[in-house]
């Protein structure tokens, strides 16, 4: 905390104003052109429109602080940075980190998978260790470890292991040996993917739009369903998220109502962070949130309450707020 107390005054007497969304964010303008920082820790990124700020900018920085200039950046917290400027592409690759996961957990040499999960695999407390002789048979299995490693993927760059992680960490206070299989069923589907990135395009057109979805009643050990959302900007998602929910809905409309909520709940964060940005016009209008179910749709957008839906606590209702617009 005194590092970062430190870092802030400075580089606030540069010029540089904090992001109130995230303070670890800072932004310069200088004319029409403007420079973004970017804290973590001790490490600095920084990303400009202008050279020459670039320039002065570390310039000013070192003389305040002992710095290594690293240069264009390749690496950033164990991400790649891909870049292709005669097609206007920008990659971000977790390729080198799903590497040292699977030979820390001996699967670099597995066979490769299609998908991280498919439709009928069920995961519920039953396949859980009953007795001695079952624990006995999963107590060196590393399974914490190797849910939190496959987290820090689906994070960073891998939306698309979004839902089994969430499914899959479930179970770490008791994890059954169906579950041990499902994790090294993931990784097996990154031995094949290693390579995937986040591929961002250059655009004169910069519009985030979300997308919602659930399932209903998917968990079988509480009926509770799963929610799960993706923000798109520049064709690639920058925001994502797969999560049980915290009632029982009673209807797919109302599972379907509740991750819509959710997704708004990161669009409004998602509009506040990115206005700061600056470098969004579009953000000042509706963000839009696309639903795959009409029901939920036109509860969005209507007043009325039925008896079917009047029981849905009342904090879901800022769905229906002017800052996001649901479609079917």
């Amino acid at each position: 905390r005194q590092w970062y107390l430190k870092f802030d005054e400075v580089v606030t007497s540069l010029g540089f104003v904090e992001n109130t969304v995230d303070q670890c964010i800072y932004r310069k303008t200088s004319g029409r052109n403007f420079i973004s920082l970017i804290l973590y820790v001790d490490d600095i990124l920084l990303a400009s429109s202008d050279l020459g700020l670039l320039h002065e900018t570390k310039k000013m920085l070192s003389a305040n602080f002992e710095m290594k200039d690293l240069g264009e950046a390749s690496f950033v917290l164990g991400i790649e940075i891909c870049r292709d400027r005669a097609r206007g592409l920008l990659g971000l690759s977790q390729k080198a980190y799903i590497r040292r996961v699977l030979q820390r957990f001996e699967m670099h040499n597995c066979a490769p998978g299609d998908v991280p999960i498919i439709k009928g695999d069920k995961f519920n407390k039953t396949q859980c260790p009953k007795n001695e002789l079952e624990r006995e048979s999963v107590k060196n299995i590393p399974y914490a470890s190797a849910v939190g490693s496959l987290m820090y993927a689906q994070v960073c760059t891998r939306p698309d292991i979004a839902y089994a992680v969430s499914v899959l960490s479930r179970f770490q206070s008791n994890p059954g040996q169906e579950h041990w299989k499902a994790v090294k069923k993931v990784m097996r589907y990154l031995k094949k993917t290693e390579g995937y990135m986040l591929t961002f395009q250059r655009s004169n057109h910069l519009e985030v739009v979300g997308y919602s979805d659930s399932d209903f009643a998917g968990c079988q050990d509480d009926l509770k369903s799963t929610s799960g959302y993706v923000f798109m900007l520049a064709g690639g998602a920058i925001s994502w998220k797969s999560v049980k929910q915290t009632l029982v809905a009673s209807s797919t409309m109302q599972a379907e109502f509740v991750a819509c909520y959710g997704a708004t709940i990161q669009a409004v964060w998602l509009r506040n962070f990115i206005s700061e940005l600056k470098v969004v016009d579009s953000i000042s209008r509706p963000i839009t949130i696309y639903c795959d179910n009409s029901a939920a749709v036109f509860f969005s957008k209507n007043n009325k309450s039925s008896s079917g839906s009047k029981h849905i606590d009342i904090k879901y209702l800022v769905v229906r707020g002017d800052d996001c617009r649901s479609f079917d």
